[in-house]
């Protein structure tokens, strides 16, 4: 399994056990509102919802959508088929690297990823635009956030009030990556060994989740919004202040997994995407971003 740009993210959901993932519906486009609403309502889906391409990279078009009247908006400027996902409204956000050798019978867990979402804290005296603008990853997101917050931006936020940004952890969106690694054992690694065995022919990947507790965590009570495949890296490197040259030697031994993973399933009789499907994904992914 990949997880490259150019592979559909909603194909990778759909191999998951339907337990672990929310309720998540593939829209092809062309599409107008009203058939986007009709998908909702069939399959139940209430506001707010999460909408991404099916072709994700890095956060590209992935929005929190409120209300039908943000259809509109999304429909104007998504150019692939989407998907639309129920909102996991659940405190803690993880991503969990697993690597297991096909030659193997067990894998492990191989980096975790606590996501710290972007917020503000009120102080009784500063609006909430002031907050914004004095916070150094707020202030980078600050031509969405002023449209988001735009009934909001005036209003002072009490002393101790914490006001969640955003919601979707990623780090272009202004997201902090921490390095939850002392999470790693064999617990952990049993139940994610379980999970994986689950979704046919994967081996390599970082499933982005959320859950309750750290208790949840550990006995597979999650909810997994993503799978990424040997696309992804294991993000806990991007913690602020973590060392270069740690990071470096990660990623080497990254990488060399995922080459050792591959050549025991060419042997196997897994076949390589070629160099013209390569450039056709290229291609699409160029055109959706433009």
């Amino acid at each position: 399994m990949g997880g490259m740009f150019g592979e559909s993210k909603y194909n990778l959901l759909t191999k998951i056990p339907a337990q672990y993932i929310p309720e998540s519906r593939l829209i092809k486009l062309p599409a107008t509102k009203a058939e986007v609403i009709e998908q909702l309502r069939k399959h139940n889906l209430q506001f707010p919802l999460i909408f991404k391409p099916d072709l994700g990279e890095r956060g590209f078009m992935v929005k929190t959508i409120r209300h039908e009247n943000d259809i509109d908006a999304y429909l104007n400027k998504i150019k692939i088929d989407f998907i639309v996902q129920e909102l996991v409204d659940l405190p803690l956000e993880f991503g969990v690297f697993y690597t297991r050798f096909p030659n193997e019978h067990n894998g492990k867990v191989t980096s975790v990823v606590l996501k710290e979402m972007l917020t503000v804290t009120g102080d009784g005296k500063s609006t909430l635009q002031q907050l914004i603008l004095n916070k150094d990853r707020a202030k980078l997101q600050w031509e969405t956030l002023k449209i988001t917050y735009q009934d909001s931006l005036d209003k002072v936020i009490p002393s101790g009030e914490i006001i969640l940004l955003v919601s979707i952890g990623n780090h272009c969106l202004g997201t902090t990556f921490l390095d939850a690694g002392y999470l790693i054992n064999e617990h952990l690694s049993t139940t994610f060994d379980a999970i994986s065995k689950q979704v046919e022919g994967f081996y390599f990947g970082r499933f982005d989740l959320r859950c309750k507790t750290i208790e949840d965590l550990y006995s597979g009570n999650i909810k997994i919004m993503e799978l990424n495949g040997c696309g992804a890296e294991p993000a806990h490197i991007y913690q602020p202040g973590y060392s270069l040259l740690d990071a470096i030697k990660v990623l080497f031994t990254h990488w060399r997994n995922i080459f050792l993973i591959a050549r025991e399933n060419r042997k196997r009789g897994f076949v390589f995407t070629n160099m013209k499907d390569g450039y056709k994904f290229y291609k699409s992914f160029k055109a959706a971003i433009q």
